[in-house]
């Protein structure tokens, strides 16, 4: 798979493609909306943790499955990792189609329902 130059805009790319997405800074990383309620986070060196990641919006059952396949590219992020967000390595080689459905069900977590019949109906 070719790598992305610029992760950040391909995770721009995927995400705006969905109704009612927004990006906002939100504790100094670019954190993503779907309506009124954040589902992923964009992060580089989050207080020097040294990782390039996604941080989704995941429900515990997820993220338990996507640590045990392969914790070098997911692992459990602090503060949200509790509530079952899970943690993305951008800087090992990422599987943007893997990456594109962990995405779409962080999105469908909080998206307004006007929002999903958008997204299922093009």
């Amino acid at each position: 798979m070719a790598k992305t130059a610029d992760p950040l805009k391909r995770v721009r790319e995927i995400i705006f493609g969905w109704p009612e997405t927004s990006e906002k800074i939100s504790h100094g990383a670019p954190t993503f909306w779907g309506g009124r309620k954040t589902f992923a986070m964009f992060h580089d060196d989050h207080h020097g943790d040294g990782r390039l990641a996604l941080w989704i919006n995941c429900d515990a059952d997820g993220q338990e499955h996507y640590v045990a396949m392969d914790a070098e590219r997911f692992f459990v992020p602090p503060y949200l990792g509790p509530r079952g967000w899970i943690g993305v390595r951008l800087d090992h080689d990422p599987d943007w189609e893997m990456i594109e459905g962990i995405l779409e069900d962080g999105y469908r977590m909080v998206a307004p329902k006007r929002a999903l019949k958008k997204l299922d109906s093009a």
